[in-house]
Parts: C-alpha cells; sequence; structure tokens
C-alpha cells in the first residue's frame, strides 16, 4: 500500500524532476506563487497552489489524461488550462512519487517532440556519439 503523498512531497517531486531534464528553465509569468518550468521557451509544467491546495499542472496526450482522470481520483483535467490537453495532480493516497517522475517526464517528451528537429533538445537516453531510432545523419 502506497502512503499518502501531501503537497509538499508532490511539489518536491515535481520541481526535482523537471529541474533534471535537458534545457529546462524556470520561471515565474503568474507571479511568485507559481513556478513554470519550460523546455526551449515551451511550458511543460507548472507548480502552484491555489486557497492553500497545492497542485501541479502537466501537459498530457488527450487519452493518456482521460485515462487518469478516470482512474486516479488526485489527476482532474488541467487547472485553467487547456482540458484536453493538461492535467492537474493533486496530493492524496493514490498519488505516489514514481507517478509524478514519469508524468513530468512524459510532459517535458510531449513539448521536445511538438519542437522543430532543430531545436530539440539532447534526448537524455542517447549517448551522443551514436544515432537514435529514425536519425538519419549517421554516425557523429
Amino acid at each position: 500500500m502506497l502512503g499518502r503523498m501531501d503537497g509538499e512531497a508532490l511539489h518536491e517531486v515535481a520541481i526535482r524532476t523537471a529541474t533534471a531534464l535537458p534545457a529546462v528553465e524556470e520561471t515565474q509569468p503568474f507571479g511568485p506563487d507559481a513556478l513554470v518550468y519550460k523546455v526551449v521557451g515551451k511550458m511543460f509544467a507548472m507548480v502552484t497552489e491555489v486557497r492553500g491546495t497545492p497542485f501541479v499542472n502537466l501537459k498530457c496526450a488527450p487519452a493518456h489524461g482521460a485515462a487518469l482522470v478516470r482512474d486516479h481520483a488526485e489527476v482532474t483535467p488541467g487547472w485553467h488550462m487547456s482540458k484536453r490537453h493538461w492535467i492537474t495532480l493533486a496530493p492524496g493516497d493514490g498519488m505516489h512519487e514514481t507517478m509524478v517522475e514519469d508524468l513530468v517526464a512524459n510532459s517535458w517528451e510531449l513539448v521536445v517532440a511538438g519542437l522543430p528537429r532543430a531545436r530539440r533538445p539532447l534526448d537524455p537516453t542517447r549517448r551522443g556519439d551514436a544515432p537514435g531510432p529514425g536519425d538519419d545523419r549517421g554516425p557523429r
């Protein structure tokens, strides 16, 4: 049985995971109470709280987001975001560290996949001296 993830832990895991990803910048475009994480200028995560309730907004593929909302009470459609492309994570019994880490990384990957190829940061799972799948540039 997983323990309850409180708001402080939710924020800590999301921030630690986001800042460990390549080419990430932390900004505060909505004021000092909302941390926004961007990759190459595109938002992929927001860590904030409203009326004392901590939460995290993340980009998510529509089908994946719908399944998460259906299966987890702590996941709702994105707060003040596109309800189709964003989800909101809240503290609770069904939220755990691995899930938050995976969803933050997935959000980053979705944003990076939408960037022009030349602007994409290095894929952290690939070695710099070998082409990755679908990379037709040949050996480096």
